[in-house]
């Protein structure tokens, strides 16, 4: 196997801090993981994103605290759909589908003002506009293909477009630090040759923003798939996305690098809990499942007020008798 050393930043993520995650599917592995540990977190405010172009109008969105209206929806099929969010956000009641895009709006710009980390992974340099209009579009929706226009975004429009999302960012929210990673998920679906071409993209315009600016950072995911795991049994059936075992892999390494030794001793004392909490017991009226509980509860109580900015409540009304 050969040996990727990932640099550990002067600074590290803390229980304490809050992190936003913006970006394609593998932020979701990255997020869930780290949320499943009780760290705060908000995942993908807009839903999966996978060019530069669609995450950077993401976050200026946030920043401007911008409000959605019905204009900017658009019908197809009876349900009702923003060219700039995930069909998560879709409905056949465009108010309903206006409402939820402006509370995920308006939570996403609180929390960015208050993050101390911006984790982005971005998965394709390819980007599609309208064919009537030229407009940005983050999510196709399954409409028919002619109304689209696919663009291979250059490595110097990729720079230009974070160059300038990054400057917001920094006078938003001065105390902001950024990990960029590659998804490590192959979009076979452009091609073998034209998914290379824009994983390489990304990773050119990566490294040149984290060579340029202080509080922003590496995390190579792409690389730890693709030339230390290097086989395709660390993939799922459809040979596209990485399976359970090369995910665990890269969020270890995510854990050495980005997470401070404070927070480590923490992860240590929370997972017994994390894992007793996903128990499912076949007979929970026996003495064994009430001692089971009892114990967990009070060991929840215990980790909880030595680590008052940890939020077991939910664990701790789970175990509550």
């Amino acid at each position: 196997m050969v040996n990727l050393e990932t640099k550990k930043p002067s600074r590290q993520i803390n229980y304490r801090d809050k992190i936003l995650l913006t970006g394609s599917c593998f932020t979701e592995h990255i997020g869930d993981s780290l949320e499943g540990l009780k760290f705060s977190v908000l995942q993908n405010p807009n839903g999966i994103l996978f060019d530069p172009d669609s995450v950077c109008r993401s976050l200026d969105s946030y920043i401007a605290n911008k409000k959605y209206s019905e204009t900017d929806f658009s019908q197809i099929n009876d349900v009702w759909h923003s060219w700039e969010h995930h069909s998560r956000f879709s409905n056949v009641d465009v108010k309903e589908a206006v409402r939820i895009v402006n509370v995920s709006q308006q939570k996403a710009h609180g929390f960015l003002k208050e993050a101390k980390w911006l984790i982005i992974s971005l998965g394709s340099s390819f980007s599609y506009r309208l064919t009537e209009t030229a407009q940005p579009v983050a999510n196709c929706h399954r409409a028919p293909a002619q109304w689209f226009n696919k663009h291979l975004i250059g490595i110097d429009e990729i720079i230009s477009v974070f160059e300038n999302c990054l400057q917001k960012l920094f006078a938003f929210n001065p105390g902001l630090n950024i990990i960029f990673t590659v998804s490590p998920v192959r979009h076979i679906r452009d091609g073998v040759v034209d998914n290379n071409r824009s994983k390489a993209r990304l990773i050119e315009a990566v490294h040149h923003l984290t060579g340029k600016y202080d509080k922003t950072h590496y995390f190579p995911a792409y690389e730890l798939v693709i030339d230390v795991l290097r086989d395709y049994r660390f993939y799922d059936a459809d040979l596209v996305h990485p399976n359970y075992m090369a995910t665990e892999f890269v969020l270890e390494k995510f854990e050495d690098s980005f997470i401070d030794d404070e927070s480590k001793q923490i992860i240590k004392e929370i997972t017994p809990i994390v894992i007793a909490r996903k128990h499912k017991a076949f007979q929970p009226k026996t003495k064994g499942h009430q001692q089971f509980l009892q114990a967990h509860f009070e060991k929840a109580k215990s980790v909880q007020k030595k680590y008052p900015f940890l939020d077991l409540e939910e664990e701790i009304n789970y175990f509550n008798l």
